[in-house]
């Protein structure tokens, strides 16, 4: 096919088994069915695989890393299962990598509760998603019908905790992938986060509350130093909140300044936000550089 990025022409061509010859890389950022079908030839080839699809969890030997928790969380052993040519590595998806984040971060304050709450926008369901959230808002602005042919309901000017049903994307599908991600990273070695997900009428970048529980004694200056030592920006004094509009574009996850709870002494809120489909590209890019290096 010949299509055009960037203003060149460029030139797609069909994936079979000589596509991978050569490859010393290969990643996976389409569907997860699209990942499962071809993976097995990028390994017989020797390349290794990061997969940001979701598809290749459930993979024999599959391993999930997020480099900048190294120095906190060394990366977990491949799972346990015979591995056939070269190895897979798994990018967890942008809430994987922030619940992932927050809870090693707070291991060293001895947390006792964590639950986070993710606004998720529709670009998570990819374009057919971003598509009708723009029809459905310019057409409920000009007063007309609108199309519910993805998350049968209206998605735009509206918060919700499911989508219609007989919608194929599910909210507690996601939330579950979010869920089973952290027990598969963290094992053991960092208290498990709550998470509860929930769709935001936006297209790009997540928002998300999160709510931690310390001894009444703990400081939020404390907190804040064990998130920047994660690699987590805290907002500056006088700056405004994040949000899924300042998140855009950028690969760090940004949090405003700590507040205590107005009832609960050693309860805390973070606020934060991050660029969904940038955060997790980052990762993946970190995980090559780490295979390129080593």
């Amino acid at each position: 096919i010949l299509t055009e990025a960037a203003g060149e022409p460029t030139i797609i061509q069909p994936v079979d088994e000589e596509s991978f010859h050569g490859a010393r890389l290969v990643f996976f950022t389409g569907s997860p069915t699209f990942a499962r079908q071809h993976a097995p030839a990028a390994r017989r080839a020797g390349a290794a695989v990061i997969d940001l699809s979701d598809g290749l969890v459930a993979t024999p030997g599959a391993r999930a890393w997020i480099p900048t928790l190294d120095s906190l969380l060394p990366p977990p052993p491949p799972a346990a299962g015979t591995s056939e040519g070269g190895e897979v590595y798994v990018s967890p998806s942008a809430a994987a990598i922030v619940a992932c984040t927050l809870a090693a971060a707070l291991v060293p304050l001895s947390v006792r509760r964590l639950a986070i709450l993710f606004f998720q926008p529709v670009s998570e369901h990819g374009q057919p998603g971003i598509d009708e959230l723009e029809t459905q808002s310019v057409k409920l602005l000009s007063f007309q019908p609108i199309a519910q042919d993805v998350f049968d309901t209206q998605v735009a000017f509206n918060m919700l905790s499911r989508y219609g049903d007989a919608s194929r994307e599910r909210l507690s599908d996601s939330r579950d992938a979010i869920a089973a991600a952290l027990r598969t990273y963290l094992d053991g070695r960092a208290p498990l986060p709550a998470i509860q997900l929930v769709h935001a009428p936006v297209f790009y970048a997540s928002a998300f509350s999160a709510f931690a529980e310390f001894d009444p004694a703990r400081q939020p200056a404390d907190i804040e130093r064990a998130l920047q030592a994660a690699s987590v920006r805290i907002a500056a004094s006088g700056d405004a909140p994040p949000s899924n509009l300042s998140a855009a574009g950028s690969t760090e996850i940004t949090l405003a300044r700590i507040e205590r709870d107005s009832n609960l002494p050693g309860g805390f809120w973070l606020w934060g936000a991050v660029d969904n489909l940038r955060l997790s590209a980052a990762n993946a890019i970190s995980i090559a550089e780490r295979l390129l290096a080593s």
